[in-house]
């Protein structure tokens, strides 16, 4: 099955939410933050799982690895710094949520452009 970029694009970005929202559980929001721990693994082996369904292999792969950086929140705390984000209280909360799911949902989007 050949997908277009845009449809790789929206078929990854729904399975991502699905993969992020709908089968996270407690244990591996909490724990996913150290690549050392087993649920950051579980919980991008997850991701790269349900990206299997529109992605070819090793792009699912590339995907799921970057997914479990991105939860170390290093690339977000970076970026948050170099463009002096809000931190602060219930406005600070939303935009690291939004930037987490921004830098999920870009590499989605590169490797839809890319793999084509």
């Amino acid at each position: 099955m050949h997908l277009t970029a845009t449809e790789l694009l929206v078929w990854g970005g729904m399975l991502h939410l699905i993969a992020d929202w709908g089968l996270q559980n407690e244990w591996m929001a909490i724990n996913k933050v150290s690549l050392r721990h087993p649920a950051a693994w579980v919980h991008g082996g997850i991701h790269a799982s349900a990206l299997l369904l529109v992605f070819a292999p090793l792009w699912a792969l590339g995907l799921g690895l970057l997914h479990m950086a991105i939860d170390t929140r290093v690339p977000r705390a970076w970026w948050s710094t170099r463009f002096r984000q809000t931190t602060a209280g219930e406005m600070g909360v939303h935009v690291a949520l939004w930037l987490d799911q921004v830098m999920h949902l870009a590499c989605i989007g590169a490797a839809a452009l890319l793999s084509r």
